[in-house]
């Protein structure tokens, strides 16, 4: 007889409670209003503030008294410092990043994949004076989106990506319509085959980027080296070069976060 599941007590409020601590930490430094948490999380003012509220009691999320906004608390800090010995591979990243700025002369990322997302983890600025701001460190952007998590995207087994896809009908609402999923899978083959992701301006227009998929010992896609730069920078043929050497910087990464985690 086949059992079925059980639901876990309380498991829509801490999934709540953590669509909302996301949400905080994304705003950085500078905090987010109430209202922009609560429209984000799809909550109700009340409902956010009474999680915040108990988060904060938690210390994990904190208040600022004259503009109201909402910031990440201590407790992240020291949970963050704890996680960061198995999860944090910055370190392994940041020359490689830098080298991939330099031989490119574009703005080099480093991004993790968490949930449903990516997460830009480091930023280094090219020589080039015109540059995009799409990215910096902390911004998400769902799988699929951005060059990064189009990448991992990209390498994730076909039922992980049916099911991402199941998940998240609102891409095209949100993003766009090249965000659909046919147009999308079809970006997906495309970044299969070529090795790299490419983005044309599909965030911000003149703005493109590339970007190639990291991946850990057992081959899962977990990371991603991306450039951005404006598009007069990324015609036909240096394009070409530019994927050549950012898939040559994905290697050197994934390699060596192999070796290191030995």
């Amino acid at each position: 007889m086949e059992q079925v599941a059980t639901p876990v007590a309380g498991a829509q409020a801490i999934a709540r409670a953590a669509r909302l601590l996301r949400l905080v930490t994304a705003g950085g430094a500078e905090g987010v209003p109430l209202q922009e948490l609560a429209e984000a999380a799809q909550l109700s003012r009340s409902t956010a503030h009474r999680l915040l509220s108990a988060l904060k009691a938690e210390g994990l999320v904190d208040r600022d008294e004259e503009s109201a906004r909402w910031m990440p608390g201590p407790e992240l800090f020291l949970m963050g410092s704890v996680a960061a010995a198995r999860y944090d591979v910055t370190a392994l990243a940041r020359d490689i990043v830098r080298s991939l700025a330099v031989k490119t002369e574009e703005s080099a990322f480093f991004s993790v994949r968490r949930a449903d997302e990516t997460v830009c983890l480091l930023r280094e600025e090219g020589s080039f004076p015109i540059r995009s701001f799409v990215l910096s460190e902390g911004v998400r952007f769902p799988l699929g989106v951005a060059s990064a998590g189009l990448a991992i995207l990209a390498f994730l087994p076909d039922h992980d990506v049916d099911a991402y896809l199941e998940r998240h009908p609102e891409l095209e609402t949100g993003w766009g319509r090249a965000h659909g999923v046919r147009p999308l899978r079809t970006r997906l083959a495309e970044t299969k085959e070529r090795g790299y992701a490419v983005n044309p301006g599909l965030i911000v227009e003149g703005s493109w980027g590339l970007g190639a998929a990291v991946f850990d010992r057992q081959g899962r896609p977990e990371w991603a080296l991306s450039l951005t730069g404006v598009e007069f920078r990324f015609g036909p043929e240096r394009r070409a070069e530019l994927g050549r050497i950012l898939l040559a910087h994905a290697h050197q990464l994934s390699a060596r976060i192999a070796n290191a985690r030995r």
